[in-house]
């Protein structure tokens, strides 16, 4: 594989590879799996894969899991069809800066997303390397935000347009997952700042170490919690790739971020992605 580095801190698109191939070969699967905890986010373009061949490769990494307000492709669970375009608001849920689903107690470990269509200009996707926003925090900050954990919710998110009685389902469903503010990986050992625009609030900062006076709760942890998801759009530590019809990304969901540029409405943009389920963050 001819592996092209994008940025000086995140992503690589790799040449001379066929996606399909590296989903039956074990090997090849090998060295996919080798950048990707290398690089964190893998790029590549002109991948004509079926559907099935895009879930093959995803599975090779783990089980595929469904999106309860998005669901799944019927013939092939676990793929999520993202399509926007006229008949889609103008803003949906993606251009934030967020890691998949951590209102799951267990958060999915990566995702393979490809474009089956998309505008001649924009709609493209950045992704964030953050590791280095948690070795970059000033030593003070690290200090305080250790054993720091926090909530993150689908219902202040998806279930917000919702009526309150679908929220309210859609909350007893999947209620508030709590993480550590700081995960480690589980397979590289690094320290990864975990928030996003997912997480409402800290849940462990109201002790007498943190706390003089009210002030210091309300709005102080809020305001730190605001300081910790700023850290994404720091542009060092991006990446930012233009779709092509059948280009793909790969990335590790444990360690990145990603914001979808929606600059492109009313055009059409048609992306496909199989997410796969992860561990629990410690």
């Amino acid at each position: 594989m001819n592996v092209e580095r994008l940025t000086c801190s995140i992503g690589a698109e790799l040449h001379d590879v066929d996606l399909a191939e590296v989903a039956r070969d074990d090997d090849l699967f090998a060295e996919l799996k080798s950048h990707l905890l290398d690089h964190k986010v893998l790029f590549f373009r002109n991948q004509t894969m079926s559907r099935g061949e895009h879930v093959a490769l995803a599975e090779r990494f783990g089980e595929l899991e469904d999106h309860p307000v998005l669901g799944s492709d019927p013939e092939h669970p676990g793929l999520v069809r993202i399509y926007k375009g006229l008949d889609s608001p103008r803003e949906a849920f993606e251009n934030s800066y967020h890691c998949d689903a951590t209102w799951r107690v267990n958060p999915p470990m990566g995702s393979v997303l490809r474009c089956v269509e998309g505008p001649e200009v924009g709609g493209d996707t950045m992704w964030v390397n953050m590791g280095l926003a948690y070795e970059r925090l000033p030593e003070r900050v690290k200090e305080q935000i250790e054993g720091l954990r926090a909530r993150h919710s689908i219902e202040a998110s998806f279930g917000a347009r919702m009526p309150i009685e679908q929220r309210l389902a859609l909350k007893e469903k999947f209620p508030d997952a709590e993480h550590p503010v700081v995960r480690t990986h589980p397979e590289t050992g690094e320290k990864i700042l975990f928030v996003n625009s997912f997480t409402t609030h800290l849940t462990n900062f109201h002790t007498d170490a943190n706390i003089r006076c009210g002030i210091d709760y309300a709005p102080g942890a809020g305001e730190l919690l605001r300081y910790l998801q700023s850290q994404a759009t720091i542009p060092e530590y991006q990446v930012r790739w233009r779709w092509t019809p059948n280009s793909v990304a790969i990335w590790d969901n444990r360690c990145t971020q990603h914001y979808a540029v929606q600059d492109y409405w009313p055009a059409v943009r048609k992306m496909e992605r199989a997410g796969i389920i992860g561990d629990r963050p410690f």
